[in-house]
């Protein structure tokens, strides 16, 4: 009520108010938000379950004042829905929700030297503590060279020549592990569904598959090239389909995988009886593909904790050189029905 007796807005908590609430002073309650460690650890539960429930938001402004930080991080990514890029994204929102950081995303169209630094340049005009870059195109490399040495960077799942931190999942490990696991099989070599050759995932999973084969003196059959897309594992599946030599094969993906066991199935061509396959990513409808698939699982909220992780350490070393640090995640073959022996 106001002084005349009328309903009146209410006024937004402040600090004093989660103070009282908690029983400290406002300055502990500062602490709190902007240097934790040193606050013990139940008067911070207290002091939190205070501006819970008093929903509390504390002031970016006042708080950039008082530390010179945001809290908040860029993360410059391209548009796209494809699984491995959006679950990178969710991994390193929920890491940086952990730790009180909010997240500012700029979605591009594409790649390259200019979209790249007009990203960069939009969040540094927002105030971000650092900036987080999702970079699988090879394209994106240029680009990336000449972003200013002055502001905290971290790139994900780039090129490995970089002069910035870098997170990523090893890639080649991975194709090494699904051809070995077909060649263990009793195949006698394995054919390849490719990914676009601009992507740095393409590459990596390209050279594992084409080392691991040519290691054990089998023959390397022709790369067949898609999009991605369960199409373009259909499309290029229908060609695998008609030759009878073709007993296994690797995808560099679970949606071309999904693509190529239609074709087989269509020709007739019984998974894994006749032809052995194995995907990459683990997809969640994975295990419900008909068969089952075996894939290569990509651990996309480690790769997004690592990321993060790398943007804390580039920000307390205050322009400190961290360009040699490298977080690289180990990807883990999952077997399922898609894989057999030959016959």
């Amino acid at each position: 009520m106001d002084e005349d007796g009328r309903p009146g807005e209410r006024r937004p908590p402040v600090m004093e108010d989660v103070a009282e609430l908690a029983g400290v002073s406002a300055m502990t309650v500062s602490r709190v938000l902007n240097n934790p460690e040193r606050v013990r650890p139940a008067t911070r539960d207290r002091v939190l379950a205070a501006m819970k429930t008093l929903d509390y938001r504390p002031n970016l402004a006042a708080r950039v004042l008082a530390t010179g930080r945001s809290n908040v991080l860029g993360v410059v990514s391209f548009d796209t829905t494809l699984y491995g890029p959006a679950s990178t994204l969710y991994g390193i929102e929920r890491a940086a929700r952990r730790h009180d950081y909010l997240i500012s995303i700029v979605s591009l169209s594409e790649l390259n030297r200019r979209s790249i630094g007009e990203g960069v340049d939009r969040l540094r005009s927002q105030g971000v503590d650092g900036i987080i870059i999702v970079a699988p195109h090879e394209s994106a490399a240029e680009g990336l060279r000449d972003l200013p040495p002055d502001l905290p960077i971290v790139v994900v799942g780039a090129a490995e020549d970089l002069p910035f931190p870098l997170a990523s999942v090893d890639q080649c490990a991975g194709a090494v592990r699904a051809v070995r696991h077909l060649l263990s099989l009793g195949h006698e070599t394995v054919w390849h569904l490719s990914g676009p050759a601009d992507w740095v995932d393409s590459g990596g999973r390209l050279a594992g598959w084409r080392q691991t084969l040519a290691a054990q003196g089998r023959e390397v059959p022709e790369v067949l090239v898609g999009d991605w897309s369960a199409e373009s594992g259909y499309r290029l599946g229908e060609r695998l389909a008609r030759d009878p030599s073709v007993t296994a094969v690797f995808a560099a993906n679970d949606a071309m995988a999904l693509g190529l066991l239609r074709a087989l199935r269509e020709a007739g061509r019984r998974v894994p009886e006749d032809v052995s396959v194995v995907g990459f990513d683990d997809v969640p409808e994975a295990p419900y593909f008909s068969p089952p698939l075996t894939t290569v699982r990509q651990n996309f909220g480690e790769v997004g904790r690592r990321a993060f992780t790398l943007m804390l350490d580039r920000i307390s070393a205050s322009g400190a050189d961290g360009a040699h640090h490298r977080q690289v995640v180990e990807p883990e073959l999952v077997v399922r029905d898609s894989t057999g022996g030959r016959r």
